[in-house]
Protein backbone atom coordinates (compact mmCIF):
# COMPACT_ATOMS: atom_id res chain seq x y z
CA UNK A 1 0.00 0.00 0.00
CA UNK A 2 1.43 3.64 -0.59
CA UNK A 3 1.58 6.31 1.40
CA UNK A 4 -0.57 8.12 -0.30
CA UNK A 5 -3.40 5.44 -0.52
CA UNK A 6 -2.84 5.15 3.76
CA UNK A 7 -3.28 8.65 4.02
CA UNK A 8 -6.69 8.98 1.52
CA UNK A 9 -7.89 5.93 3.97
CA UNK A 10 -7.57 8.10 7.00
CA UNK A 11 -8.41 11.08 5.64
CA UNK A 12 -12.64 12.03 6.00
CA UNK A 13 -14.39 14.74 4.03
CA UNK A 14 -16.45 15.93 7.21
CA UNK A 15 -17.86 14.42 10.37
CA UNK A 16 -19.45 11.71 10.87
CA UNK A 17 -23.62 12.57 10.51
CA UNK A 18 -25.17 10.72 13.42
CA UNK A 19 -22.64 12.68 15.68
CA UNK A 20 -22.03 15.84 13.87
CA UNK A 21 -23.31 17.69 16.96
CA UNK A 22 -20.96 16.53 19.34
CA UNK A 23 -18.14 16.31 16.64
CA UNK A 24 -18.20 20.08 17.04
CA UNK A 25 -16.50 20.43 19.95
CA UNK A 26 -12.66 19.63 17.97
CA UNK A 27 -14.55 19.74 14.68
CA UNK A 28 -14.04 23.20 14.88
CA UNK A 29 -11.01 23.85 14.34
CA UNK A 30 -10.58 22.51 11.45
CA UNK A 31 -7.97 23.91 9.44
CA UNK A 32 -4.91 25.76 9.50
CA UNK A 33 -3.56 27.77 12.49
CA UNK A 34 -0.63 30.10 13.09
CA UNK A 35 0.71 29.28 16.55
CA UNK A 36 2.47 32.21 18.94
CA UNK A 37 3.44 30.20 22.15
CA UNK A 38 5.91 30.04 25.07
CA UNK A 39 6.93 27.31 27.38
CA UNK A 40 7.50 27.93 31.01
CA UNK A 41 10.42 25.45 32.57
CA UNK A 42 10.03 24.38 36.80
CA UNK A 43 12.28 27.15 37.70
CA UNK A 44 10.35 29.87 35.88
CA UNK A 45 12.51 30.51 32.44
CA UNK A 46 10.54 30.96 29.84
CA UNK A 47 10.97 29.45 26.27
CA UNK A 48 9.07 31.17 23.40
CA UNK A 49 8.10 29.58 20.02
CA UNK A 50 5.78 30.03 16.74
CA UNK A 51 4.48 27.39 14.16
CA UNK A 52 1.95 25.87 12.73
CA UNK A 53 -1.13 23.37 13.79
CA UNK A 54 -3.16 21.88 11.16
CA UNK A 55 -6.76 20.01 12.00
CA UNK A 56 -8.59 17.52 9.77
CA UNK A 57 -11.62 15.05 9.83
CA UNK A 58 -10.04 11.22 9.85
CA UNK A 59 -11.51 7.36 10.36
CA UNK A 60 -14.80 7.92 8.44
CA UNK A 61 -15.28 11.40 9.68
CA UNK A 62 -15.50 10.08 13.83
CA UNK A 63 -12.50 11.71 14.54
CA UNK A 64 -10.07 14.81 14.37
CA UNK A 65 -6.63 14.22 13.61
CA UNK A 66 -3.98 17.30 13.90
CA UNK A 67 -0.38 17.89 13.52
CA UNK A 68 1.14 20.42 15.29
CA UNK A 69 4.66 21.78 14.10
CA UNK A 70 6.67 24.28 16.62
CA UNK A 71 10.03 26.14 16.56
CA UNK A 72 11.75 28.56 18.46
CA UNK A 73 10.96 31.87 17.61
CA UNK A 74 13.33 33.71 15.32
CA UNK A 75 14.24 30.09 13.95
CA UNK A 76 13.47 29.76 10.31
CA UNK A 77 10.60 27.44 9.04
CA UNK A 78 11.49 23.63 9.59
CA UNK A 79 14.10 24.15 12.35
CA UNK A 80 13.54 22.19 15.64
CA UNK A 81 15.37 21.16 18.46
CA UNK A 82 14.80 19.11 21.52
CA UNK A 83 11.53 20.28 23.30
CA UNK A 84 10.46 22.10 20.19
CA UNK A 85 9.41 19.74 17.21
CA UNK A 86 6.42 18.13 15.64
CA UNK A 87 4.01 16.08 17.03
CA UNK A 88 0.08 14.78 16.22
CA UNK A 89 -2.88 14.28 18.30
CA UNK A 90 -5.85 11.57 17.48
CA UNK A 91 -9.01 12.72 18.68
CA UNK A 92 -12.45 9.98 18.87
CA UNK A 93 -15.97 11.00 20.37
CA UNK A 94 -16.64 8.23 22.24
CA UNK A 95 -20.99 8.56 22.59
CA UNK A 96 -21.27 5.66 25.24
CA UNK A 97 -19.01 7.98 27.67
CA UNK A 98 -19.91 11.82 26.13
CA UNK A 99 -16.41 12.21 26.28
CA UNK A 100 -13.14 12.33 23.62
CA UNK A 101 -10.72 9.68 23.75
CA UNK A 102 -7.48 11.26 23.06
CA UNK A 103 -3.93 10.26 22.38
CA UNK A 104 -0.96 12.43 21.58
CA UNK A 105 2.47 11.53 20.19
CA UNK A 106 5.54 14.08 20.48
CA UNK A 107 8.13 11.97 18.70
CA UNK A 108 11.03 14.62 19.28
CA UNK A 109 10.82 14.56 22.79
CA UNK A 110 9.86 11.06 22.85
CA UNK A 111 6.23 11.65 24.61
CA UNK A 112 2.67 9.92 24.07
CA UNK A 113 -0.08 10.63 26.29
CA UNK A 114 -3.72 9.46 26.75
CA UNK A 115 -6.45 11.94 27.77
CA UNK A 116 -10.31 12.33 27.98
CA UNK A 117 -11.52 15.89 26.83
CA UNK A 118 -15.57 17.62 27.77
CA UNK A 119 -16.50 20.84 27.35
CA UNK A 120 -16.83 22.96 30.51
CA UNK A 121 -18.83 25.70 30.13
CA UNK A 122 -17.00 27.84 27.30
CA UNK A 123 -13.45 26.25 27.41
CA UNK A 124 -12.89 22.56 26.46
CA UNK A 125 -10.48 20.36 29.27
CA UNK A 126 -8.37 17.19 28.48
CA UNK A 127 -7.28 15.41 31.41
CA UNK A 128 -4.46 12.98 31.81
CA UNK A 129 -2.62 10.97 34.76
CA UNK A 130 0.67 10.59 33.10
CA UNK A 131 3.04 11.81 30.00
CA UNK A 132 5.82 9.46 29.16
CA UNK A 133 9.18 10.87 28.32
CA UNK A 134 8.32 14.13 30.22
CA UNK A 135 10.57 14.05 33.89
CA UNK A 136 8.43 16.27 36.41
CA UNK A 137 10.35 16.31 40.19
CA UNK A 138 7.37 15.99 42.95
CA UNK A 139 5.62 12.58 44.29
CA UNK A 140 5.33 9.94 41.64
CA UNK A 141 2.08 8.93 42.35
CA UNK A 142 0.12 12.49 42.46
CA UNK A 143 1.08 13.59 39.06
CA UNK A 144 -1.53 15.17 36.80
CA UNK A 145 -1.77 17.31 33.47
CA UNK A 146 -4.58 19.31 32.34
CA UNK A 147 -4.80 20.82 28.80
CA UNK A 148 -7.28 23.07 27.40
CA UNK A 149 -8.50 25.25 24.80
CA UNK A 150 -10.44 28.41 25.65
CA UNK A 151 -11.13 31.82 24.26
CA UNK A 152 -12.58 29.82 21.39
CA UNK A 153 -13.32 32.12 18.38
CA UNK A 154 -13.85 31.35 14.38
CA UNK A 155 -10.47 32.76 13.98
CA UNK A 156 -8.93 32.24 17.19
CA UNK A 157 -8.23 30.21 20.48
CA UNK A 158 -5.76 29.75 24.05
CA UNK A 159 -4.24 26.77 24.45
CA UNK A 160 -2.89 26.12 28.25
CA UNK A 161 -0.41 23.21 30.07
CA UNK A 162 -0.45 22.65 33.37
CA UNK A 163 0.55 19.98 36.08
CA UNK A 164 0.02 19.47 39.15
CA UNK A 165 2.72 17.46 41.58
CA UNK A 166 0.07 17.09 44.72
CA UNK A 167 -3.15 15.59 42.67
CA UNK A 168 -4.77 18.78 41.53
CA UNK A 169 -4.81 20.60 44.60
CA UNK A 170 -2.18 23.40 42.59
CA UNK A 171 -1.39 23.92 39.29
CA UNK A 172 1.20 25.47 37.00
CA UNK A 173 1.22 26.62 33.80
CA UNK A 174 3.91 24.90 31.59
CA UNK A 175 3.06 26.37 28.28
CA UNK A 176 0.54 28.31 26.36
CA UNK A 177 -0.52 28.90 22.92
CA UNK A 178 -2.36 31.42 20.96
CA UNK A 179 -3.84 30.26 17.50
CA UNK A 180 -4.62 32.79 14.63
CA UNK A 181 -6.78 30.99 11.52
CA UNK A 182 -4.96 31.38 8.68
CA UNK A 183 -6.92 32.11 5.22
CA UNK A 184 -5.36 28.61 3.30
Amino acid sequence: MSDDTMISMLRADGPDPDLADRLATFGRFVGAWDIDGHAIAEDGTVTRFVGEWRFGWVLEGRGIQDVLAVRPAGAAPGQRSRGIGIGSTVRVYDPDRDAWLISWMGPSDGEFSTLFARESGDRIVLEGQWTAGRQWSGPGTERRFEWSFSEITRATFRWQGRISLDGGATWRLTEEMLATRRDD
